[in-house]
């Protein structure tokens, strides 16, 4: 999943004098600092802070949106079935959800 948005990271990049911007993997960007001839990892405090400021991703919301829909659902057909099996389901969805949802920085 993707936590942070491009423009995000290239808008920090702009205002600190770091040229260059290649993402790696979805949380691992790179850019060369103010003059160095090598590039480096953006570091994970910066990281922490953009995403602090910024807050979810587009596809972080949706997730959330999905998993709340999938509760109000189940939390119906239980009641409709008199079963708890859809609350488990739901339960279990919704601790994948908020793990992949981890930022790993």
């Amino acid at each position: 999943m993707q936590h942070f948005h491009d423009e995000w990271i290239q808008e920090w990049c702009d205002r600190n004098g770091w040229t260059d911007l290649v993402r790696e993997r979805y949380n691992s960007y790179w850019a060369f600092p103010p003059n160095c001839v090598m590039p480096e990892p953006i570091p994970q405090k910066v990281m922490r802070l953009i995403k602090n400021e910024k807050g979810l991703s587009n596809s972080e919301q949706k997730l959330l949106i999905l998993t709340g829909a999938v509760a109000v659902v189940a939390l119906i057909s239980s009641c409709l079935w008199m079963s708890p099996m859809p609350l488990m389901l739901a339960f279990g969805f919704s601790a994948i959800s908020f793990a992949s949802m981890e930022c790993e920085i």
